[in-house]
C-alpha cells in the first residue's frame, strides 16, 4: 500500500520546501497539504499531479516500488561462462546495468581469454593467483600474483596463462561489456 501523504512529504523536503510554500505553488492551502501528508485525506488525480509536477516527480516514478539495492552478493548469485578457452565467473548478476562489471577470469595451464575487441572506456585487472601474460597490441607485459593492470579499452588485447598451473584475475571492465 502507497503512503501518498508520506511520500510527498518526502519528496517536498528533499527540495527544502515547507508546506506553505508547497501550497502556494500548488494554489492549495497550507492544511490541506498537512492533512494530505498525514494521510488525512486523499488527493485527486489532477491535484497530485499538480504537487507531483511542483515536486518534480512524475506519477509512474512516485508509485514504483521502492526496490531495495543488493549490496551484498555470494557465491549462489555467480554466473559462470566461456572466456576465450578459459572461464569467467560474473561476480555481480544484471551488472550490466551497472557502470562496472566485475569477473573472475580463471585461466588453466595454456589457456587465454577471448581477445577484447576496442571499445571506449576502461579495464582494470588483478592477479589473484599464478602469473598471466596480458597481450596490448604489439607489447606484451607479464604480471605475477599481486600485480594489476589498467588500460584504454580502445586497443585489442588478450590475457594468457603464463604459469604451469592455473591463474586467476579479478578484471573489470568500466561501462560494463563483457
Amino acid at each position: 500500500m502507497v503512503e501518498i501523504g508520506r511520500k510527498i512529504r518526502q519528496y517536498r523536503q528533499q527540495l527544502d520546501l515547507t508546506q506553505e510554500e508547497l501550497a502556494q505553488r500548488t494554489e492549495l492551502t497550507k492544511g490541506y497539504i498537512s492533512q494530505l501528508e498525514n494521510d488525512l485525506c486523499s488527493p485527486s488525480i489532477a491535484t497530485l499531479e499538480d504537487i507531483l509536477n511542483v515536486l518534480g516527480v512524475t506519477l509512474p516514478d512516485f508509485f514504483a516500488e521502492q526496490r531495495s539495492e543488493q549490496v551484498v552478493y555470494t557465491p549462489s548469485d555467480y554466473f559462470v561462462s566461456n572466456n576465450g578457452s578459459g572461464q569467467s565467473t560474473w561476480l555481480i548478476p544484471n551488472s550490466q546495468v551497472k557502470q562496472m562489471e566485475p569477473i573472475v577470469l580463471t585461466l588453466q595451464a595454456g589457456q587465454q581469454s577471448m581477445e577484447r575487441s576496442p571499445f571506449e572506456g576502461e579495464e582494470f585487472g588483478f592477479v589473484l593467483q599464478g602469473s598471466v601474460e596480458l597481450s596490448v597490441g604489439e607489447e606484451c607485459y607479464l604480471l605475477r600474483k599481486g600485480e594489476s593492470f589498467s588500460l584504454n579499452g580502445t586497443r585489442q588485447h588478450v590475457i594468457k596463462n603464463a604459469h604451469k598451473g592455473e591463474s586467476k584475475v579479478l578484471w573489470v571492465t568500466t561501462p560494463s561489456n563483457f
